[in-house]
């Protein structure tokens, strides 16, 4: 690692509404910002450390206990940055740093392509949710914006309105639009069955975690024909993924850091390559400082990049970087927007600890 201090700083930003995941309802949106800044103080890259309660095990205290602890390793002749065995936020927040501020110094762009060739745009997906007369007013609102691919949220006690909301989607757009369903493995394989032959057929493209158990994502396709996208399995139990039939499945939705580090998400994007599925990079709504990094990665990984979840920055007041994130006719510029990730405004963090190393 190239780094000779490294400063710790806290965020905390608004949401612009409450949100709630799995349970917790949050009214603002907590995590940690690493600088590391090179001897020279020439170079300062960032990355950002930030579990989001209800999906992640670590806590963001006990996050940034771990950071500090791997920090303090780092004194003295251990210059080699050991990231195994840390708590995925905090890996990953590490290794974005790290690999940020080599490119800062080598003046080559992390996931740059071989060749003069620039990275394709990546797509975004927009979420839906509330009464099926919200949601086709928002899809209209999205769409007049660029917009073509749609989220929308299903739990067992509202799976009537999301019946509803495909069918007036379906019925409007047709294949004008692409919908995907998010079940948050909320519901169980009579109830997914019952929902998927209630909807339209061919009205939406997969069913994000349609299962509490997903080992029964097979049998589902099977009495269905609906193929689903992985998403928590994936760090929950990803020995399942190999065991899934591929042609269960349409996408592997990636939120790297749930992962596990750089080279998981990688992997898992290659495997999807491999086997002729989508691959969805998704935060969990982090700062755009984590936003351009994935898009990188995402336009990085596909020749065409599918729509990704990379719009929820929309839902914070506040991106953390000195310039807000431009998504004309619902797409990222990875390349422009990657290089305004490194100009982030530090008016709006608070100082922790600063160590050298």
């Amino acid at each position: 690692m190239s780094a000779s201090f490294a400063y710790i700083y806290h965020y905390s930003v608004p949401f612009q509404e409450p949100i709630t995941v799995k349970g917790h309802r949050m009214s603002q949106r907590e995590g940690l910002v690493l600088a590391l800044q090179s001897e020279s103080g020439e170079h300062r890259a960032y990355g950002e450390i930030a579990p989001l309660p209800g999906l992640h095990r670590e806590s963001l205290e006990a996050a940034e206990l771990q950071l500090v602890e791997t920090l303090a390793m780092q004194g003295g002749h251990h210059k080699t940055l050991v990231t195994e065995g840390l708590f995925p936020s905090v890996r990953l927040g590490l290794e974005m740093a790290v690999l940020n501020l080599e490119a800062l110094v080598s003046g080559i762009c992390p996931f740059s392509p071989s060749g003069a060739h620039p990275l394709p745009p990546v797509p975004l997906n927009a979420l839906l949710f509330g009464t099926p007369t919200s949601v086709i007013q928002r899809a209209e609102q999205y769409i007049e914006r660029g917009y073509r691919t749609f989220k929308l949220k299903v739990t067992p006690e509202l799976m009537a309105d999301a019946v509803e909301s495909t069918t007036r989607l379906h019925g409007k757009y047709g294949n004008r639009i692409t919908l995907r369903i998010d079940a948050n493995q909320s519901m169980a394989l009579d109830d997914a069955i019952r929902f998927a032959n209630a909807i339209p057929g061919g009205s939406v493209s997969y069913i994000e975690e349609p299962l509490q158990q997903p080992r029964d994502i097979g049998e589902f396709y099977a009495r269905t024909g609906v193929r689903s996208a992985l998403d928590e399995t994936l760090w929950q139990n990803p020995a399942l993924l190999h065991t899934i039939p591929s042609r269960a499945l349409r996408a592997l939705v990636l939120k790297p850091n749930c992962l596990g580090g750089i080279a998981a998400v990688l992997n898992l994007a290659r495997h999807a390559a491999e086997n002729r599925l989508e691959t969805v990079f998704s935060s969990a709504f982090e700062s755009g400082i984590s936003i351009g990094f994935y898009a990188r990665m995402a336009a990085a990984t596909a020749e065409k990049p599918v729509a990704c979840g990379l719009d929820t920055g929309r839902y914070l007041q506040d991106n953390l970087l000195h310039s807000p994130i431009e998504a004309p006719n619902a797409e990222l510029n990875s390349e422009l927007l990657y290089s305004e990730t490194q100009r982030v405004n530090l008016r709006n963090l608070t100082l922790a600890s600063v160590w050298t190393l």
